[in-house]
């Protein structure tokens, strides 16, 4: 008969002495750990590199002979490079062939890993394992997440499908499991189970954009993590990922630089907005910590600081907006409500505190509101904002700023209209109405502000 072929599995059905031997040495490597054949090639090139040793040929060369890099560890490593953008591992009910040296496996999907890394001559130890919960995950707020993920770029943690780092698989998706604070290390497949998925135009610090290929694991499934936009038209954004050579902070093309159709942002369910832990979130009258304004600092409660501040009156220091970056417009109008309340140098800074937070959001402040002057609080219906009015703009609310004034007397301003388009007519009407009060100088530029609005919708 043909001498059988063999490789890792004999023939379970062939009664010849060699497939019975197989067999046998099989179910062995089963109680042993290993296939018998990749066990034998581990001796073999355990003596091949010897032998090089002993002829004084530095190991590195004998290394490039380890094809499959089985000398490097016990467990199985990604192949030589094929150039394959390929970042993820296996699903976790992969069999262990396909872990066996094909496709760019990132580490299974499971418990922290703690315990000494590297024992002697370069071999891994397995580290300690701890039994993971996926219920009852603690929360994190958005700074401590950026904090973690600064923590392995300012070391710049070499990228290993293999290696941990306090219990975190130094990949991409152990490294968001790290800065998450996930209680187990996940991978592209099920990263998505402890998040909720978000619209592009909803991104904030701390949230990821993930790809995972479903038809082929193996094959360009990776996960960054959103710091912020890097440009006003949002094509790109500055964020963290684990990456060859190691931990990378850059400016990334949205999604990313392949495969971006295919990236979907998602939000981490334990994620709080809080400077401290808590639960505070945009639209709320908590102060969310200072770590939330300045130069570079892009979110939710920018926007809200910059609402509150042109119902405040302090509308003219934006010429457009407001929106979530922060901007000279946000550390103007601030310092002028700051100023306004009588106070002076840090205090008068440009950046809120928590002081200035609760007076912008209580619908009160210590001293003149500047902008219409008045400093009456704005009535229903409500003020909708200085953005929506001014050269260029048409919109409802020019229509119903128009139909009041003429309702006030203003009516001799208006040889057409009003209408929703601005035009002198609304500002001369405006800056009438204004004059009108006693106001004068920029309280009087015809410009509507919370209390010209809220003296003409009574």
């Amino acid at each position: 008969m043909d001498a059988p072929e063999f490789d890792d599995v004999a023939d379970p059905s062939c009664t010849c002495l060699p497939c019975v031997s197989a067999r046998r040495l099989e179910a062995l490597a089963l109680r042993t750990g290993g296939s018998p054949v990749r066990r034998a090639r581990r001796t073999a090139a355990t003596f091949v590199t010897a032998g090089f040793v002993a002829a004084g040929v530095a190991p590195a060369a004998a290394h490039v002979l380890d094809h499959d890099k089985t000398l490097d560890e016990n467990s199985p490593r990604q192949p030589l490079a094929d150039g394959s953008d390929a970042q993820e591992q296996l699903p976790p009910d992969a069999g262990l062939a396909g872990w066996d040296g094909n496709g760019s496996p990132q580490g299974r999907p499971g418990p922290l890993r703690f315990g000494t890394a590297v024992g002697t001559a370069g071999k891994s130890v397995a580290p300690s394992i701890a039994t993971p919960k996926r219920i009852g995950l603690d929360t994190i707020t958005r700074q401590q997440i950026l904090d973690r993920a600064q923590s392995w770029a300012d070391a710049v943690v070499p990228y290993s499908q293999s290696a941990y780092r306090n219990g975190y698989r130094t990949d991409c998706s152990g490294y968001v499991s790290m800065v998450w604070g996930l209680s187990e290390n996940a991978w592209t497949g099920n990263l998505a189970d402890y998040a909720v998925p978000i619209s592009r135009s909803d991104l904030q610090p701390g949230d990821i954009l993930l790809f995972h290929n479903a038809a082929n694991p193996v094959s360009g499934s990776h996960v960054t993590i959103f710091e912020k936009w890097a440009d006003s038209s949002h094509t790109s954004y500055v964020g963290y990922e684990q990456t060859p050579p190691g931990t990378k902070h850059r400016t990334i093309p949205y999604a990313y630089f392949s495969n971006s159709s295919s990236y979907k942002p998602y939000r981490y369910k334990n994620v709080t907005d809080g400077g401290g832990g808590g639960t505070t979130s945009p639209g709320s009258s908590a102060f969310p910590g200072v770590e939330y304004f300045g130069p570079g600092k892009s979110n939710a409660y920018v926007t809200q600081l910059g609402q509150a501040l042109v119902a405040k009156g302090y509308g003219m220091y934006y010429s457009e907006g407001p929106g979530p970056e922060w901007g000279s417009a946000d550390r103007n109008a601030t310092a002028a409500f700051q100023r306004d309340q009588g106070w002076t140098g840090s205090e008068a800074d440009g950046i809120p505190g928590p002081d200035t937070w609760s007076l912008l959001m209580s619908g009160s402040s210590g001293g003149s509101t500047g902008g219409d002057g008045g400093g009456s609080t704005p009535a229903t219906p409500p003020f909708p904002g200085v953005q929506y009015f001014g050269p260029g703009k048409s919109n409802a609310y020019i229509t119903q700023l128009g139909t009041a004034l003429v309702a006030k007397g203003y009516g001799s301003y208006y040889s057409v209209g009003p209408g929703p388009s601005w035009g002198s007519a609304d500002r001369n009407a405006t800056a009438a109405f204004q004059r009108a009060q006693g106001w004068t100088g920029s309280d009087a530029d015809g410009i509507p502000g919370p209390d010209t609005w809220d003296l003409l919708m009574r």
